[in-house]
């Protein structure tokens, strides 16, 4: 066995929507353990050489989830053997499948010391453009760690056998709970919670790194949630490195990402910087208050790009038609839609300068949270509510969500 620096991880899942085809990887991680690490490989063509830039760090409150240290050289070589993870899988057990893609199959796996781990296996075929990608991910977790991003534990190649190792969370991802395939729904506070916590990861890998990192494919579904509903940014298969030039304001690239997120400027000149990651975000944000997938091929031609019709309904003074059928209503709860909605607006404009950074993303979130949270105790009945409303939609036997009408509280 040999540790390859050869290759990072995306993969490719089955999706029923026709924006996205990526599977989605689940898994729990303590942030304060770091039992296993591994040595940076080799850069990717998309994830170039370290600058040499000076390290800083990102300080957040412990109610958003503070930043770990950085290091591009997280340890020596040989930190898995093929027989460990062959082990810890079970014989790559089926019962252990968790998430199956075009280029290969994602594992539950148990370590020697009791860590749980996601162990994602490429498939023996894997076409070799998309090796890149393999690559690409691995460059880019060993190069990065904070607690709001999906930790790389180590890889390995044997044989034809490729292999990379991550943290296990054991929530599922943000697009499933926004589905209601997972969980008893999420109440805005939660989804400003899971909002603050994914501003936090996107800034840290925009500002506070040694070399800014431009994520290239932020979307519900790469967001990985615990059991107590944090946020892990994943899947790094598309991640670029950001212009080395402080000056420069970005950097030209063949175009990346995923239908309906991706940045129509850098679509249109191939011209990538932070400001697609924000754009994305801005997609995203969309996607957390309305419940909708970015692209809805089966609603009436006026609502299938969610984007656009959401805004015109923000336009419109309509925000609780937007809103999330799950969602309970109430002033307050309204009020924060319309406030996350309006920028996302500012995160969607046209130009890319026009467009805030991710860390007044975060701030703004912060603000939004602090305000509902402030009118929801200053409200004595609100908080004596139980978690959903007595409106809250009930799903029948055939999985369909039956809706009563919503009156504010």
């Amino acid at each position: 066995m040999k540790c390859a620096g050869v290759f990072a991880l995306f993969l490719s899942g089955k999706r029923n929507t026709a924006e996205e085809s990526k599977v989605v990887v689940e898994g729990s991680y303590d942030h304060r353990k770091s039992a296993h690490k591994v040595k940076a490989p080799p850069s990717s063509s998309d994830l170039s050489s370290d600058s040499n830039k000076s390290s800083s760090k990102l300080k957040f409150s412990d109610s958003y989830g503070s930043s770990s240290t950085s290091n591009t050289k997280l340890g020596t070589e040989g930190n898995f053997s093929y027989e460990e993870i062959y082990k810890a899988t079970a014989k790559f057990s089926a019962a252990n499948k968790i998430g199956e893609g075009a280029f290969g199959t994602v594992y539950k796996g148990k370590l020697k010391d009791g860590t749980l781990v996601a162990v994602k296996r490429a498939n023996k075929d894997v076409e070799n453009k998309n090796l890149a990608e393999f690559k690409n991910e691995v460059s880019t977790l060993s190069k990065i760690e904070h607690l709001n991003l999906v930790r790389l534990y180590g890889y390995l190649e044997h044989a034809d056998e490729k292999i990379i190792v991550v943290e296990y969370v054991n929530n599922g991802s943000l697009r499933e709970h926004l589905d209601g395939k997972r969980g008893d729904g999420l109440e805005i506070g939660e989804r400003l919670d899971i909002a603050i916590d994914i501003a936090h990861a996107i800034t840290y890998l925009h500002m506070y790194t040694d070399h800014p990192i431009i994520h290239r494919d932020i979307k519900a579904s790469n967001i990985l949630l615990t059991d107590k509903l944090r946020a892990k940014v994943a899947d790094f298969g598309f991640a670029r490195l950001a212009a080395e030039d402080p000056s420069a304001t970005h950097v030209s690239t063949k175009v990346k990402g995923t239908a309906g997120y991706i940045d129509p400027d850098y679509m249109r000149s191939h011209r990538l910087s932070e400001k697609s990651d924000v754009y994305s975000f801005g997609v995203l944000l969309v996607e957390m208050v309305t419940g909708r997938h970015a692209v809805e091929p089966r609603k009436p031609l006026s609502e299938r790009v969610t984007i656009k019709w959401a805004l015109q309904m923000l336009k419109q003074g309509e925000v609780v038609i937007a809103m999330d059928p799950r969602l309970r209503r109430s002033p307050t709860s309204n009020k924060a839609v319309e406030k996350v909605l309006k920028l996302a607006h500012q995160c969607l404009a046209p130009s890319r300068q026009a467009r805030p950074t991710m860390k007044t993303c975060a701030e703004v979130l912060w603000a939004i949270r602090k305000d509902f949270r402030d009118k929801t105790t200053s409200h004595h009945h609100l908080t004596h509510d139980s978690h959903h409303s007595s409106n809250y939609p009930h799903t029948d036997a055939n999985n369909n969500l039956k809706h009563k009408s919503f009156v504010s509280a």
